[in-house]
């Protein structure tokens, strides 16, 4: 009997693209987690925590102090004083962590921070700073050595709201020298943001993780899904950035309200969200809390 060659081929050819699609169609929806490390001694080390394998990003907090001209504070908790240069050595760490592809951003503000900004003059100010010490400028002061980070994270919880847009667009604008500089934030979920709703809608943000907890009008609680899934498609319709986040406590004690139970979020909530074009992932507050709960670990295959 003759065989036919070429007929074969096609199928087999057919076959591996249908296999492709269903792939895609598989991992479409497929999200990261984003975890906060900086502020507990006790979390364990940045390399440590970019080895769990769980998580996509890696935000350092905080650069807490900065702004109408006073000097930067990056504030490590007990992890290293930056004062007597104890934190460059987490260049290292960084750079093994960005080895496995994960992105690791300052994040700038905090809810116990000092930073006013007081003109666009002193925005631009603030983002040369930044961009000199932390990202890919040059600086003999560069408080974490001379590891260059992927971007910088926006969690602005006090203040007047002003200026966050002129900065946020100052820092966009480095990625035009070479390296793309990410910028995220960690918006209050109750919209608009009081602090950087104006600076969201600039288009510039890629990554948006909003902070679904403490704030009971938008957060779930006990199964009832109405305020988090009305809350979650007005960010995911009226903020133009590429993805949106579900930001959660990792510990039910992580924050005042707002903890889901694993099955709650696994069985309820990510299927009710992950339809969004925007679906990114989830964030995680924080590292420590997360240590204590495994919380990111159970979650991490229905993400």
């Amino acid at each position: 009997m003759k065989t036919n060659f070429t007929s074969n081929i096609s199928m087999a050819f057919l076959s591996l693209i249908m296999f492709t699609l269903l792939l895609m169609i598989g991992s479409s929806n497929a999200g990261g987690i984003s975890i906060y490390w900086g502020q507990n001694g006790n979390e364990g080390t940045l390399s440590d925590t970019c080895s769990t394998g769980n998580y996509e990003y890696v935000n350092i907090a905080f650069l807490s102090s900065f702004g109408s001209g006073q000097t930067p504070i990056l504030n490590l908790a007990g992890h290293c004083d930056p004062s007597s240069n104890g934190c460059t050595k987490l260049s290292s760490d960084i750079k093994s962590c960005q080895s496995k592809g994960i992105k690791i951003i300052l994040s700038i503000g905090g809810a116990d921070g000092n930073y006013p900004l007081s003109s666009s003059s002193d925005a631009r100010q603030v983002a040369t700073y930044i961009w000199n010490n932390f990202l890919g400028g040059k600086s003999s002061t560069r408080p974490l050595g001379d590891a260059i980070l992927d971007g910088v994270d926006f969690d602005i919880e006090s203040g007047d709201g002003k200026h966050w847009d002129d900065l946020a667009k100052y820092l966009s604008a480095y990625s035009k020298r070479g390296k793309k500089v990410y910028l995220t934030a960690a918006p209050q979920c109750p919209y608009p943001d009081a602090w950087v709703g104006p600076a969201l809608q600039t288009g510039v943000f890629d990554y948006v993780w909003v902070q679904f907890f403490n704030n009971p009008p938008c957060q779930y609680s006990s199964g009832d899904l109405n305020n988090i899934e009305g809350s979650w498609k007005q960010w995911t319709s009226d903020i133009p950035a590429k993805k949106i986040f579900l930001g959660l406590p990792a510990a039910p004690d992580a924050a005042g309200s707002g903890f889901i139970p694993v099955d709650d979020l696994t069985s309820k909530i990510l299927p009710a969200i992950k339809g969004s074009d925007k679906y990114g992932g989830v964030m995680l507050w924080s590292k420590y809390y997360d240590d204590q709960s495994g919380y990111s670990s159970s979650i991490k295959s229905h993400v």
